[in-house]
């Protein structure tokens, strides 16, 4: 990760999970973190987690990634104070997981899931190329996927989750070649983990009999990620907690 130590990260749903797990990986690893979020209010508390140089490193701003002005302002707020994005994670995803894909009435459930695993990963990925193309920045973005991106499991409740996440796993792909054919350097990585302790999972704190994977674990993966050389490009990582069926 030396060759990050003062550029600059931007983490999507970086209030809880892992998103908070990432933004205090990379403040602690020498970056200009970035936690964009709705409850910005969480990413300050993050910081009484951290060595006080590091919690100097980590910024809240405030941003719903369903809505396209709440994008634009926070990549120009970054921009005008921070110099632009070097790396980007697109962590923030929800699942609305009561709710049927057939159930009357659902409409807005399902809108709310696509537009912001989808439309808003999308939208901050384009946003945080332009801030490297612009300065010629051999940058990174990283996708949070799931398993559910490369296969749909027997489960009831699953609605449009998992076709946002296979479209993700597409929009990796998509991305990768449209920046290899412009020329650029920048790097696309998806990581695709199970079953993960966080608040995407109701009562996962309870979870006792079952593998679950806990969200410094892909914190972790996304360093591994990141610190690669430049020559190196993970394009799918897998993470599977041990013993894990799906």
């Amino acid at each position: 990760m030396d060759r990050w130590v003062g550029k600059v990260a931007v983490v999507t749903g970086a209030s809880s999970g892992i998103g908070a797990e990432t933004v205090k990986a990379f403040a602690n690893a020498g970056m200009i973190t970035i936690g964009l979020a709705r409850r910005v209010d969480r990413i300050d508390e993050l910081k009484s987690q951290l060595p006080v140089e590091a919690a100097g490193r980590l910024h809240g701003v405030r941003c719903d990634v369903t809505k396209e002005k709440d994008i634009l302002a926070a990549f120009v707020h970054i921009e005008q104070h921070y110099g632009g994005v070097d790396v980007l994670v697109n962590n923030a995803g929800v699942a609305r997981s009561t709710v049927g894909l057939l159930d009357p009435s659902n409409t807005q459930a399902l809108r709310d899931v696509i537009d912001t695993n989808l439309m808003g990963l999308v939208l901050c990925s384009r946003e945080a190329v332009q801030s490297m193309k612009r300065r010629s920045v051999a940058g990174h973005i990283v996708h949070i996927n799931s398993i559910l991106g490369h296969k749909v499991l027997p489960m009831g409740t699953l609605n449009v989750y998992p076709a946002t996440k296979y479209g993700v796993t597409a929009i990796t792909e998509t991305m990768r070649h449209e920046l290899r054919l412009a020329g650029t350097k920048i790097k696309v990585t998806s990581i695709s983990p199970g079953l993960v302790r966080t608040e995407i999972i109701p009562n996962s704190e309870n979870i006792k009999d079952m593998p679950i994977l806990e969200p410094e674990d892909i914190a972790n993966a996304i360093l591994y990620v990141v610190g690669t050389p430049p020559r190196v490009q993970i394009h799918e990582l897998t993470i599977k907690p041990v013993g894990e069926m799906m």
